[in-house]
């Protein structure tokens, strides 16, 4: 049986309001080691603030960090799972979306966790993770990922 995407995500997700100024984000992006943010008003991922989005679209066109706003230069387009979603659905959305992190919502469209590159790395075989990152690093649009049903890493140890 597949495991879903609520079995492996990350459930204590931090994220930030649109109003929070961009150095607010990058701060708690570097004390937390974080590349991105989801972006969220109440309970619902509204963007994404990653770190290049704020040395690219922010920093580089000469904006203040200090009081340059998240929503200014967040993405805006979200690409979400569903928390009941098998795992292969979400390997596939960020293989052939190019997303190294995939915020998961539930039924009502909340944010309920967030699944990285890195949980695939650990999850699967070095094959499957290979083939998903090899989608995410490709420098175009890559070709649909194949399901080829998912084989688990065997835990050693």
């Amino acid at each position: 049986m597949n495991q879903t995407i609520r079995d492996l995500m990350t459930r204590d997700v931090i994220t930030v309001q649109p109003d929070t100024t961009l150095k607010d984000a990058a701060q708690l992006m570097k004390a937390r080691d974080f590349g991105s943010l989801p972006v969220t008003e109440g309970r619902k991922a509204i963007g994404l603030i990653t770190d290049r989005d704020i040395a690219i679209r922010a920093v580089a066109e000469g904006r203040d960090p200090g009081s340059t706003r998240v929503a200014d230069v967040m993405s805006k387009d979200v690409v979400t799972v569903r928390d009941t979603a098998d795992f292969d659905e979400a390997k596939r959305i960020m293989h052939d979306r190019q997303l190294r992190r995939l915020p998961v919502v539930n039924d009502q469209g909340e944010l309920v966790g967030y699944l990285a590159m890195a949980k695939i790395a650990r999850n699967e075989t070095p094959e499957e993770a290979g083939k998903v990152l090899q989608g995410v690093s490709h420098p175009s649009k890559p070709a649909p990922m194949e399901s080829t049903g998912r084989k688990k890493r065997q835990k050693t140890g």
